[in-house]
């Protein structure tokens, strides 16, 4: 009887989300009906970006798809469109990384640069529960509106990156299309001042360059900005640069430099020990976080610029999404790294 119960059952279908700026659609096409020949999957529906969506109505289509797995084609920004629109949905994720940074699929250690891997990946991987962050923006109008975020949220250097680096570039010469934004702000130095609040701790005015709050810890070029933060372990980390004046810059880049020394390794871990933090940078872990300027500041999401606003609040959807892995390793980041302080606040 059971045999035959399992002759009967239909095969299983994907649905795939394909941006095709990013991927070649031809290619792609061809590496799923390998894998659905292979694996004996029907076959699947596919659902294209638009330039003024790049990704949550397609998904939410493919949702309504009733599928047993969506295939996200794309870079960041596409995986936190979907990310929005499949929040809780119980729908497993596999993504085929296709940006310039693909922070997510690196922080996950997905296969890059392969696109037979990768889909072989999304049909034939494990789950593994990940962190969805959560956005509510407010604007000078008084109007607000709600995101996801998988990578991280930022707020002065980070999001003028994000709306002013030339894409044209970043296709050619990938991250180092960041050189000329970066150098700007830093030279530029504009500074602003914000409220932040941690939790249901009572609020702090200060002033700063930067903030950025981030669901993983690692920026393009391999340097770790959030050292404690882990995607899977339901706290958001923040970093907050105040340069001020004076050697502030020189402080803050040695941080980043030597970061992944000082929290990777023993050695390294005792130096940062036994190192004070400079007052340059400064790190911060919660569940909730909420900031709000006097003058709207441009806010980005996982490299999508959202414009200006006056406040946001950050939250966390603990396991909110389950992405495919590769079936035979488990992610060493799923466990909260040797030498991170969980809980830290730092003034």
């Amino acid at each position: 009887m059971n045999d035959v119960r399992a002759q009967s059952a239909p095969p299983r279908r994907a649905s795939v989300v394909f941006n095709p700026a990013k991927v070649s659609e031809c290619d792609l096409r061809a590496a799923v009906a390998h894998e659905e020949a292979a694996s004996g999957w029907a076959a699947s529906q596919w659902f294209e970006t638009s330039a003024d969506d790049e990704g949550r109505s397609a998904a939410e289509r493919a949702a309504q798809s009733n599928p047993d797995l969506i295939v996200v084609a794309g870079g960041d920004g596409t995986l936190r469109a979907a990310a929005e629109a499949l929040a809780g949905s119980g729908i497993s994720l596999g993504l085929i990384p296709s940006g310039t940074g693909n922070l997510f699929a690196r922080e996950l250690h997905l296969p890059l640069n392969n696109l037979s891997t990768s889909v072989s990946t999304a049909f034939a991987g494990v789950d593994r529960p990940v962190d969805i962050g959560l956005a509510v923006l407010e604007r000078a109008d008084g109007s607000t509106s709600r995101h996801a975020f998988l990578v991280m949220a930022g707020i002065g250097l980070d999001a003028h990156m994000a709306g002013h680096t030339n894409e044209r570039l970043k296709k050619r010469i990938g991250w180092l299309a960041y050189f000329d934004p970066i150098a700007r702000s830093i030279v530029g130095n504009r500074q602003f001042d914000l409220s932040y609040g941690l939790d249901d701790r009572p609020d702090v005015e200060t002033r700063a360059h930067t903030v950025i709050v981030g669901n993983s810890g690692s920026l393009t070029g391999g340097l770790l900005l959030l050292p404690g933060a882990v995607i899977d372990d339901g706290l958001l980390d923040a970093v907050v640069f105040r340069p001020g004046r004076g050697s502030g810059w020189t402080n803050i880049g040695y941080r980043l430099a030597f970061n992944r020394m000082l929290h990777r390794t023993r050695f390294g871990r005792l130096t940062a020990r036994l190192t004070p933090t400079p007052r340059a940078i400064r790190w911060a872990q919660a569940r909730a976080m909420r900031v709000r300027f006097p003058i709207a500041q441009e806010m980005q999401l996982d490299g999508d610029t959202q414009g200006f606003v006056i406040a946001a609040s950050l939250s966390v959807h603990h396991h909110g999404l389950a992405i495919r892995v590769p079936r035979t390793r488990l992610d060493p980041a799923s466990t909260p790294k040797t030498g991170a302080t969980r809980g830290r606040t730092s003034p």
